[in-house]
């Protein structure tokens, strides 16, 4: 099982997959994914997400990250990301930085552009497989680092938001001339849309949409549709075309922190072991007044 996870990701050289980290709860992470997003709520925020895979799958996929995003003035924002994703013998480290740059172009809506830089670290262990060390499998790879250049654009008022983005735009082939350890990775596309209705004084509704898409790989498409209820309690449920449904639960703690669980059932034929599960955490440390266009809490 664990031979088949890693041939069908990134080391083989005619395969292709999603090979971006995977995320349920984006919507709390998103500049993760998209760097015009970075300063949009007018906070400074510390975010940290942990997410487990296929729980109980030998080398199950693993992601843990860490952000970090604040204005700068009353137009740019500024926000740094450290990743870290494992999945069987391979471990990914990726650190980045994100610069973003709003101009209003109507009544309270806002249009900001983001560039995203960084460097991403890989290390593939083949002795982890427990196979016979030949052809593509004689040489590890080790500390293998790569450029990261992305962009974005973000759309948003204090009701809906629209977005674009390419987190890497360099295709990344991980090489050894004196070896057959070859690694591929190929730029994602990010699609993303929400809207907040307002049902009741202490009822919203946000219906969302992701869509993530890569050359030589199926689209992948998120659909999910939250409850915010009083202001503290989130709950909602998600589908991932083809792939899992899943259910969000959400809780103000306080003014400052915010706490999120969502749970995945695989329904795909993969079915070993069908759970995922996805923990985060925010901390709101400080407001930005002349930037910050919606009440707190949020959905995006």
């Amino acid at each position: 099982m664990l031979i088949l996870m890693c041939t069908g990701g990134v080391f083989i050289n005619t395969a292709y997959a999603q090979q971006d980290s995977q995320y349920t709860q984006y919507m709390y992470n998103t500049g993760t994914i998209n760097p015009a997003y970075v300063g949009s709520r007018g906070m400074f925020e510390l975010t940290s997400l942990y997410r487990s895979q296929w729980i109980g799958v030998e080398g199950e996929p693993k992601t843990l990250n860490f952000t970090t995003n604040m204005p700068l003035k009353e137009k740019s924002g500024l926000g740094i990301a450290f990743i870290q994703d494992q999945i069987g013998p391979s471990r990914e480290s990726t650190i980045t930085g994100d610069f973003s740059y709003t101009i209003p172009v109507a009544d309270n809506l806002s249009l900001s552009f983001g560039i995203k830089g960084g460097l991403n670290i890989l290390n593939i262990d083949y002795s982890i497989l427990n196979i016979k060390p030949d052809g593509v499998f004689q040489y590890n790879i080790e500390d293998r680092v790569t450029p990261i250049i992305g962009s974005g654009v973000y759309l948003y008022n204090n009701t809906w938001y629209a977005g674009l983005s390419i987190p890497n735009m360099l295709k990344t082939t991980h090489y050894d001339n004196s070896s057959l350890s070859n690694a591929t990775e190929k730029p994602h596309i990010y699609v993303i849309g929400g809207y907040v209705f307002t049902l009741n004084n202490s009822i919203l509704f946000n219906p969302a949409i992701l869509g993530k898409f890569v050359i030589g790989a199926p689209a992948s498409i998120d659909v999910s549709a939250s409850f915010l209820f009083n202001d503290h309690l989130t709950l909602g449920l998600a589908y991932r075309f083809n792939a899992a449904v899943s259910g969000l639960f959400g809780f103000q703690i306080s003014e400052k922190i915010m706490m999120g669980i969502s749970y995945d059932y695989t329904i795909t034929d993969f079915n070993t072991s069908p759970s995922s599960l996805e923990f985060f955490l925010r901390f709101d440390i400080a407001k930005y007044a002349k930037r910050c266009k919606c009440v707190n809490p949020r959905f995006f």
